[in-house]
């Protein structure tokens, strides 16, 4: 009984840490949001892992930003809030907002996750029905650490043969579906979205047909001119020869 007693506490302390995930580079706001009103004698801190201090305050002082964070990290004087700027993978962790006073209470506390961007993604064509009903069609990444083959119909897509795509990058999803006559690669993370669009029956055409009709088209720019020419020079001589007539009268 005393065991179970002892896992909900945990549960219910871990359940009041919020996830927060951030792209590199960018800058991220933890905030405090119940008022912190600190007396005499009292402590606020911003821990990060639980020991290493970010910034720490006492009553009635100037905030202190500890040297991994100078020039990085600023404390709001008005609700204690902490913005961090340009962060990287290792400001990943979990941060905590404590005030220390008769006993230490904590008023914030996230789990950061600093992720890259995905990268992009390129829908290639395995096969093709030839009524371009069905298509199997390759999803990969640029950087070719995920890569997956679809069979798709008009309606839906599904994974050949139940694979499904080996997910390297962490956080990372490949999904393929269809929406409105076009296949859609997206490639995701909690920070970043890039995806690869294609209609299918552009799937399905092949190289010689594309290349077929714009060998036909510029045939027929070449009979247009050349009977354009053909007119003009029949003019040209009908009227010289018009001309002719009217001198030997």
């Amino acid at each position: 009984m005393f065991i179970f007693m002892i896992l909900g506490l945990l549960a219910g302390i871990q359940a009041q840490v919020t996830p927060v995930f951030v792209q590199t580079g960018t800058d991220l706001l933890l905030e405090v949001k119940k008022p912190v009103v600190l007396k005499e004698l009292d402590l606020f801190t911003w821990k990060v892992n639980g020991s290493d201090n970010a910034v720490r305050l006492v009553h009635g002082g100037k905030p202190t930003i500890s040297t991994n964070y100078i020039s990085r990290a600023e404390l709001s004087a008005q609700n204690h809030s902490l913005l961090l700027k340009n962060v990287q993978k290792r400001d990943s962790g979990v941060y905590r907002a404590r005030v220390s006073a008769d006993k230490e209470i904590t008023v914030a506390e996230y789990s950061v996750t600093v992720l890259d961007p995905v990268s992009g993604v390129k829908l290639t064509v395995k096969l093709c029905s030839s009524d371009s009903t069905n298509v199997t069609v390759i999803c990969s990444t640029e950087d070719s650490l995920i890569s997956s083959t679809f069979t798709c119909d008009t309606q839906t897509c599904s994974h050949e043969g139940g694979e499904r795509a080996e997910i390297i990058t962490p956080g990372a999803s490949l999904d393929v579906y269809l929406e409105r006559g076009s296949v859609i690669c997206n490639h995701s993370n909690q920070v970043s979205s890039t995806r690869d669009i294609q209609k299918i029956e552009d799937l399905c055409r092949k190289p010689e047909e594309i290349s077929g009709v714009g060998f036909s088209i510029y045939r027929l720019k070449i009979y247009v001119v050349s009977i354009g020419l053909v007119i003009m020079m029949c003019a040209v001589i009908s009227v010289h020869v018009v001309e002719k007539l009217k001198k030997k009268k």
